[in-house]
């Protein structure tokens, strides 16, 4: 992520991931994007997360931490894999989509934090400001910073981040793990 995005960018963003939903949903095949005829800014490589909520609820989150495609397509890809493919709920259907809104979070590149010791890392993050990925050998998991709306204790959101891994809760404070913190900016329907 490299500029934030203007109002039009954001409402393009939505709509590309609004018709994606709705044909994935629909059981059809995404139609590739004609880049040309979008913004620089979407045609360049970007990575988010698409969120989806119902009710105020979580509905589906999909996203990655790395740009490997043009961010527009990154979009269309995660917001069908939100609907369709969180293992946490099932499908969205038909009846649903017009409960549905959509959020998207536009990533900056994670960076290693580099801390002392479990106490050092509590007082480094920046609730409400990082995202954070953790990782462990071979597992990794991430929590966007909005989490921290809901989690807004330092140690409370390590422990199920640590949960969300797969680990034990308290494993940050056991062993020394990877820690990597990024920011997005977010916008929605």
């Amino acid at each position: 992520m490299c500029e934030q995005l203007s109002s039009t960018e954001k409402d393009l963003l939505l709509k590309i991931a609004r018709e994606a939903l709705e044909i994935g949903v629909d059981g059809g095949l995404l139609e590739p994007i004609n880049l040309n005829k979008l913004p620089i800014s979407l045609q360049e490589e970007g990575v988010t997360f698409v969120t989806l909520t119902s009710g105020g609820n979580l509905r589906g989150c999909i996203g990655a931490l790395e740009a490997t495609r043009p961010l527009a397509v990154d979009v269309q890809h995660h917001a069908v894999a939100a609907a369709l493919s969180d293992y946490r709920f099932p499908p969205v259907s038909q009846d649903e989509l017009g409960e549905i809104i959509i959020e998207i979070s536009y990533l900056t590149s994670p960076i290693p934090l580099l801390y002392e010791d479990p106490s050092d890392l509590v007082n480094k993050l920046r609730p409400g400001v990082d995202g954070v990925v953790i990782r462990d050998g071979m597992r990794r998991a991430t929590f966007l910073p909005q989490v921290w709306d809901k989690i807004p204790d330092t140690e409370s959101f390590l422990n199920m981040l640590c949960q969300k891994m797969g680990s034990k809760p308290e494993l940050w404070k056991q062993k020394r793990i990877e820690v990597f913190t990024y920011q997005v900016e977010k916008f929605s329907e």
